[in-house]
């Protein structure tokens, strides 16, 4: 299992914390601005929307009633806005370039016939100033009538004259990141090398594309092998394009198995380690089907070639229904592996590359055969913004096949062909078989500004329990037929933010969940975040540097399941005990470089 965490870990993460007493470090940026009607009156309950510049959506805010919005901690790049509001005709500014320390002003005037949206920056220590990039008007109208701009070739993007003298590279940047631990970065999603090297690279091609190049070096510290990912993402970036996002990911793993077992390789090298690898293609797309109708799905084609060829197809959705004041309701679906760009916040960006780069399929031994993990899963979802207050709640139904489980298993206790090393720490993974499980969940998240936001959420489900936990199994079937589903309540809270003054990120999430249960991960298609079994805690410090411009350099320190929440043990035969457990403790930490 993971090696525990001691005193240490939590005093250097408290130390992160704390501010540079030297130093008046100032990486992220502002964007704020103030909404009125072409009388000059302020509008509470505008819609604004931020996105980053792969026009995937960041933050969303309703202006209060002084008409202001703030969007608060942002890392230096160039954003985009749009302010809607009823009656009125939608505002939308593109190339909102936000510097370290800078914020950047917004004077958005709404009108019947043309909005505006003018840009002030305003500088750290100066006087405010007029910066003279470009800005643009837009006028939306009902789908059917949109066709008729493009009878005006200076109206329709791909028409454009100006399109030959575009540059063939632009608004390059990318993240470097070094990262060691003794655990998966995201283990509701995959299991991930715990000592990588990877690598993000984005480029706009001519204005209108965007590609994407990522890769990971990575090395598993517990099986002494190495692990490669690569790849590879084209997508377009003009509003009247029809192309989805491609996806094209390629990985590579040797998983050598643990002392006195055997992976049945084959009879002429039986302590062989054989190659783990799969290979993906991935199309989604983002459409505005109507007004108040957003459809946001994909499809993910993966071959698993472990000990034998696995072919898996995994389609995924989720629509979302604008209902105004009341609020959004969103419907999801996935089957197969969880979608990791409905799941990510960030979804589209570098950071998102990274998330998913070296995530393997969850993949487990049944009887000598390799499984996959699947999910087939349904969710309803509400959410309502109040102000600075979100509201949401999702209920939803899952079916798991081949469910794969981290467990301890001292030497011997059970067969190899039932056990497959876990690359994400020093324990094995056993198949569960299959079974089905409902739940529900309700959070409230309070936005306090200056970065700082709270959430508490309740809910429930069906985890799996030992049918009678005193009871000693002979074989490994024995041990499936153990587990049952059993109805659960969980509470979960979170705490976010920034320190002023040193710009540390701190995100701390604490899931209380009973003992005695195998709480498995729900990959909620509808929720904002994910809440995970026990105390985890992760802190991003910035590093200061000599030069300006957008580049970066930062470090992290990531702790999961700190208490050792939810290990589930089973008697063996012979007096020892395997230890089941969904989330096992680990550390994790890492220094990236962002340009």
């Amino acid at each position: 299992m993971p090696r525990p965490v001691g005193s240490s870990l939590l005093v250097a993460l408290l130390l992160a914390g704390l501010p540079l007493a030297a130093t008046d470090l100032k990486v992220f940026g502002t964007i704020e601005g103030e909404v009125r009607d072409a009388a000059g009156v302020t509008q509470m309950g505008a819609s604004v929307m931020l996105y980053n510049r792969q026009e995937r959506e960041v933050a969303r805010a309703l202006t209060g009633p002084d008409g202001r919005f703030r969007f608060s901690a942002l890392a230096p790049e160039y954003y985009s806005l749009r302010v809607s509001l009823s009656s009125y005709v939608p505002a939308l500014r593109d190339n909102i370039l936000v510097r370290a320390g800078a914020n950047s002003y917004l004077a958005i005037q709404l009108a019947t016939i043309f909005s505006t949206i003018e840009l002030v920056s305003i500088a750290p220590h100066g006087p405010t100033q007029i910066v003279s990039d470009d800005w643009k008007w837009v006028l939306r109208s009902a789908n059917a009538t949109r066709p008729v701009l493009r009878l005006l070739p200076g109206l329709d993007p791909l028409l454009d004259p100006r399109r030959a003298e575009r540059k063939m590279f632009t608004a390059t940047r990318g993240i470097m990141r070094l990262s060691a631990g003794d655990g998966a970065a995201v283990t509701a999603l995959g299991s991930e090398p715990d000592l990588g090297t990877a690598f993000a690279l984005a480029t706009s091609l001519f204005g209108d594309n965007e590609l994407h190049v990522s890769g990971n070096l990575g090395f598993a510290t517990n099986m002494g092998t190495s692990a490669t990912s690569f790849r590879t993402r084209y997508s377009r970036t003009t509003a009247n394009s029809i192309a989805p996002d491609v996806e094209l990911t390629v990985r590579q793993m040797a998983v050598r198995p643990a002392a006195g077992m055997s992976l049945l390789a084959g009879p002429s090298s039986p302590q062989a380690a054989p190659m783990l690898r799969t290979m993906s293609v991935k199309l989604q797309d983002k459409q505005q089907v109507t007004d108040n109708l957003t459809a946001h799905f994909g499809l993910l084609l993966e071959s698993v070639v472990f000990l034998d060829r696995i072919n898996l197809l995994s389609p995924f959705a989720r629509l979302t229904y604008d209902l105004g004041e009341i609020g959004q309701l969103e419907l999801g679906y996935s089957s197969g592996a969880p979608p990791v760009d409905l799941l990510v916040p960030e979804s589209g960006s570098m950071a998102s590359d990274l998330t998913g780069l070296g995530l393997f399929p969850r993949v487990s031994l049944r009887e000598g055969r390799a499984r996959v993990q699947r999910n087939d899963n349904y969710e309803v979802g509400f959410r309502k913004m109040d102000r600075n207050r979100l509201y949401s709640a999702a209920v939803y139904f899952e079916n798991i096949r081949d469910a794969a489980m981290t467990v301890a298993a001292p030497a011997g206790l059970l067969p190899a062909s039932d056990l497959l090393p876990d690359i994400a720490s020093n324990a094995s993974i056993f198949n569960l078989g299959s079974y089905q499980a409902m739940g529900y969940m309700a959070s409230v998240m309070q936005d306090f500004g200056f970065g700082w936001t709270a959430a508490i959420a309740l809910g429930g489900g069906d985890a799996l329990a030992p049918s009678d936990p005193g009871m000693v199994w002979e074989t490994a079937s024995d041990v499936r037929q153990r587990f049952q589903t059993r109805h659960r309540q969980w509470a979960a809270a979170r705490l976010t933010g920034a320190i002023p003054g040193s710009d540390t990120r701190i995100a701390a999430t604490y899931m209380m969940a009973p003992n005695g249960t195998l709480t498995p991960a729900h990959a909620w298609l509808t929720q904002r975040w994910q809440p995970q079994t026990g105390l985890n805690i992760q802190v991003r410090q910035p590093i200061p540097t000599l030069g300006g411009g957008p580049s970066r350099w930062e470090m992290n320190a990531e702790v999961r399941n700190l208490l050792a929440q939810g290990y589930v043990p089973i008697p063996g035969p012979d007096g020892r005990s395997l230890y089941f457990v969904q989330f096992p403790r680990s550390l994790r930490g890492g220094l990236s470089f962002i340009f």
